[in-house]
């Protein structure tokens, strides 16, 4: 939690943060409820982005006309990546849209609807592994083309789920929650000799009532910011609590 307190008293806005211009950033599983805040946040400091949706829209098209102002350069893309062949591909035409990337965020979102049509702990494992198909795929195709390139580069995932409201739900989310931790560690383990870093901001497992903030996405923007700078290049295989930096606030 330490950590979260350092990064979350940053400015994002200050000139600690001048080496993202230019940088090289997928975005993947951006929509209108998820990530728009990261996305603008790395836009701002005039990145080059690659933007992965799962769908077109006209809110889609309003996000895309406001990072195109802000960012170096866009390109969107819509590919269907519902299994380990359209991910596979999708990441191998993200790779070559600037020649390599230098950082990856990776965008998990499970809906309430989802989680509801998932009540038996097998299932939602399925779901789970279901939803972790492409942040898997991508990490490795985007890394090994990094090691290619001699580029120490920065994988996050983020995994969105809602608020517990019951214990049964806390369950879910913590096989959710282990999940997203042994593929994280398990791809940082792999990776680290080339330096390259992959971290992850996992959803909260304790029950919560109507009183409790939710998570705030311009903390996870402003983590995503910092872990891409030079300064926090020892942290990988770390696994955020977003419960943790929903408590701090900006």
């Amino acid at each position: 939690m330490l950590m979260l307190m350092t990064v979350m008293g940053r400015d994002s806005s200050a000139s600690y943060y001048g080496e993202l211009a230019g940088v090289r950033a997928l975005i993947t599983g951006l929509s209108p409820t998820c990530g728009v805040d990261i996305a603008r946040k790395f836009a701002d400091h005039r990145a080059r982005l690659v933007v992965h949706a799962d769908a077109i829209s006209p809110e889609m098209d309003a996000i895309t006309t406001v990072l195109a102002e802000r960012a170096s350069e866009v390109k969107l893309f819509t590919d269907a990546c519902r299994d380990t062949e359209s991910a596979v591909r999708f990441a191998q035409t993200a790779v070559q849209a600037y020649g390599s990337l230098d950082v990856v965020i990776n965008l998990v979102d499970i809906s309430e609807d989802e989680m509801a049509a998932h009540s038996d702990m097998a299932d939602v494992e399925d779901l789970v592994a279901e939803k972790l198909t492409m942040p898997v795929h991508v990490t490795r195709i985007v890394a090994n083309r990094m090691r290619l390139t001699l580029n120490e580069g920065m994988v996050l995932n983020v995994l969105k789920l809602p608020a517990p409201r019951t214990y049964a739900q806390a369950a879910m989310a913590g096989i959710a929650r282990q999940a997203l931790a042994a593929v994280t560690r398990g791809e940082a383990q792999q990776w680290a000799p080339q330096g390259i870093r992959v971290n992850a901001v996992a959803p909260t497992t304790t029950v919560v009532d109507e009183f409790t903030p939710p998570t705030s996405e311009p903390d996870i923007a402003a983590l995503a910011l910092y872990l891409a700078t030079k300064p926090a290049r020892s942290l990988t295989g770390q696994v955020f609590d977003a419960a943790g930096m929903a408590r701090r606030g900006c």
